[in-house]
C-alpha cells in the first residue's frame, strides 16, 4: 500500500493499492489528509506500507503503526543527513502534540535503519546508512554505519 500527497511512486507490482491525499474544495469539504490515509490503510491490514514524504501529523500514526505489529513499513522524510532524522521526527511529533520523549521512545523501538539519499548532478544516490540506537540521555540517535561522498 502506497500513501502520498503527490503521486511519485509507481512500483511495477500487480498487488499495489495507491492512496492519495486531497485538499478541501472551495466550501472546505472533501479533504483527505495523509493522516486520514495512514489510519485507513492500517485498517486494511497491508503487508507493506509505503508513505511518500512524511511531513506532518501523520508521523503520529506511522510511529503508532510501527509499534503495534505492522512490520514492513517504508517512509521518506526530508533531512540533511541520516543522523538528522531523529531531530526531524521529533519536530514533527512534537508539532503534532506528542511528548518529546515519547517520540524518541517510539522511534527507537520501531525504526532500525535509516538510508539517506542525496541528489547530485540530477541523480539520487545513497550517501549514508545509519542504525537507530538509544543514547545515554534516553533519546534516539543514528550511528552512521557507512557514508559515501
Amino acid at each position: 500500500m502506497i500513501i502520498e500527497d503527490t503521486s511519485e511512486l509507481f512500483p511495477q507490482h500487480p498487488h499495489v493499492v495507491h492512496l492519495q491525499s486531497r485538499e478541501t474544495n472551495v466550501e472546505g469539504a472533501g479533504g483527505v489528509t495523509m493522516r486520514d490515509l495512514v489510519r485507513q490503510a492500517l485498517r486494511m491490514r497491508p503487508d507493506r506500507l509505503v508513505i511518500g514524504e512524511v511531513r506532518g501529523a501523520e508521523i503520529v500514526d506511522l510511529l503508532t503503526a510501527l509499534n503495534s505489529g505492522h512490520d514492513g513499513a517504508f517512509a521518506t522524510i526530508h533531512a540533511n543527513s541520516a543522523t538528522a532524522i531523529p531531530a526531524r521526527i521529533e519536530a514533527l511529533g512534537v508539532a503534532a502534540g506528542l511528548d518529546r520523549r515519547a517520540v524518541h521512545s517510539q522511534l527507537a523501538s520501531s525504526i532500525e535503519v535509516i538510508v539517506h539519499l542525496r541528489r547530485e548532478r540530477g541523480r539520487r544516490f545513497v550517501s549514508e546508512i545509519g542504525e537507530v540506537q538509544v543514547g545515554a540521555d534516553g533519546l534516539a540517535l543514528v550511528k552512521t554505519i557507512r557514508r559515501w561522498t
